[in-house]
């Protein structure tokens, strides 16, 4: 089964979107802030983060660029979506600028997310979930 790490501060956004992700599959581990979700994704190595950018400590940005720069290569090469109501002109750039792998507007929708999510654990989406031996390259939230 494939592991996934939600960053979300929002206790809401996480329900749904664990309910979503654990119904299609997927393993789904949470941190609610961006130092927890750094010392997370070093000690269980999903194998796709879902990052918010407005937390409470350090944002998703700062996060995403302190994952990517890591020693350890296998935390620095986790795919890292941008899950994220900053939907403005140059906030895509902005996340993709910090490092993140991809991004995601809120209010997503279910089949986004999950479509979005398989194209980056590279399974079809209809697919169950497999383990994969490698870190490789939606339903209603908002923040």
């Amino acid at each position: 089964m494939f592991k996934i790490l939600y960053v979300e501060d929002n206790p809401q956004n996480m329900r749904l979107v664990r309910k979503i992700l654990m119904a299609a599959g997927y393993d789904v581990i949470e941190a609610t802030n961006g130092l927890s979700g750094i010392a997370t994704a070093e000690r269980d190595k999903p194998d796709l983060i879902l990052m918010d950018v407005n937390l409470p400590d350090i944002n998703g940005l700062e996060a995403t660029t302190r994952l990517k720069a890591s020693t350890d290569v296998m935390v620095a090469a986790i795919p890292v979506i941008a899950l994220t109501a900053n939907a403005m002109h140059g906030d895509r750039e902005n996340c993709m600028a910090a490092g993140c792998d991809g991004y995601l507007a809120k209010p997503v929708m279910k089949n986004e997310l999950l479509n979005t999510v398989a194209l980056f654990l590279k399974h079809p989406p209809s697919s169950t979930p497999t383990p994969n031996s490698t870190n490789t390259p939606t339903t209603s939230t908002t923040s």
